[in-house]
């Protein structure tokens, strides 16, 4: 299977031909992979039953007790369920984190770049019907909405607004928090909220995405290089945190490259439970990784988990 990298747009430029070329290169690859594991225009990236309340019905064995229409048993003195009906029409946000952090690669793309396929993917596995699909893209230094509209030269406008956002300048500690807060005002229509980010920093941002938990449906895209994982073996070397704007020279020794695994392990373990706790399924995408077809994998696990607890597929 041939190995895919997400185009470059380090070009940033909303009318640079490149640009063009690459948004059109990675809707090419978005369509030809994941039109494969489409069954149907309203099958979602979280399988589950529709958001909008409906009928009650005798409760049998086997049913969702969380579905329990406590007002009715109490009336009939029989438990009763009470059924979902299928919101046709599906409104996406996508809140993309371009901080700093971000802003960095060492393998066969940049982290920045592999927000931009995410995004792709998401408004490909959602499109059609009706759906619509808005962003709210947070650098730290700015924070740019994407109004919420159906159709594909929205979506192509959207990834091109994504793709061109200014990079933050130095110093500059990212917002995620206040990219999910944003989503909270105005009040909006039972959706799917995706996030995309490195979750590096400080977890500051799970009231928020608990709070949106209680009204979407919620999937975390989180982005990761190798170099967010270990330090390589390369002796002195000076290190920039593009987020303080601080510079250091270090000495990677064994220990300096162990106790960095560690913490990065650590925080990787805290970043999951925060977000299973806010009942987020998790998808990795890394930067020296086919990321199309590990969005393939998990698209096709979460649709053969219907009913399965959040966060069944491992991180790796």
């Amino acid at each position: 299977m041939t190995a895919h990298a997400p185009p470059s747009f380090q070009s940033g430029e909303l009318l640079d031909p490149k640009l063009s070329a690459a948004l059109n290169t990675l809707e090419l690859t978005v369509r030809r992979r994941l039109d494969g594991v489409l069954h149907g225009d309203h099958l979602g990236l979280i399988p589950g039953p529709g958001s909008e309340p409906g009928d009650s019905r005798m409760y049998q064995p086997g049913d969702d007790v969380r579905q329990m229409d406590w007002s009715v048993t109490a009336r009939t003195t029989h438990p009763h369920v009470r059924q979902m009906v299928a919101d046709r029409e599906l409104e996406t946000w996508v809140v993309a984190d371009l901080s700093a952090s971000l802003d960095f690669g060492t393998a066969r793309c940049e982290k920045r770049d592999l927000v931009v396929a995410a995004a792709a993917a998401v408004a490909h596995l959602t499109s059609g019907g009706g759906n619509r699909i808005g962003a709210v893209v947070a650098t730290g230094d700015r924070m740019v909405r994407i109004p919420a509209r159906s159709g594909r030269m929205h979506a192509r406008s959207m990834l091109r607004k994504i793709a061109t956002t200014p990079r933050a300048p130095s110093g500059v500690r990212g917002d995620l928090r206040g990219g999910i807060e944003s989503l909270r005002r105005p009040q909006r229509k039972r959706g799917l909220a995706v996030v995309i980010s490195d979750f590096l920093g400080p977890i500051d941002w799970q009231r928020s995405l608990r709070a949106i938990s209680a009204r979407h449906e919620l999937l975390a895209i989180e982005v990761l290089d190798p170099r967010d994982l270990e330090l390589p073996d390369v002796g002195n070397v000076v290190l920039h945190d593009p987020e303080t704007g601080r510079t250091r020279e270090f000495n990677i020794t064994n220990d300096l490259r162990a106790d960095f695994a560690d913490a990065a392990q650590a925080h990787r373990e805290q970043v999951e439970q925060s977000l299973r706790s806010c009942g987020a399924p998790v998808m990795t995408l890394r930067t020296d990784r086919d990321w199309i077809t590990d969005v393939v994998r998990f698209v096709a696990t979460r649709r053969h988990s219907f009913g399965a607890p959040v966060n069944r597929v491992p991180r790796q």
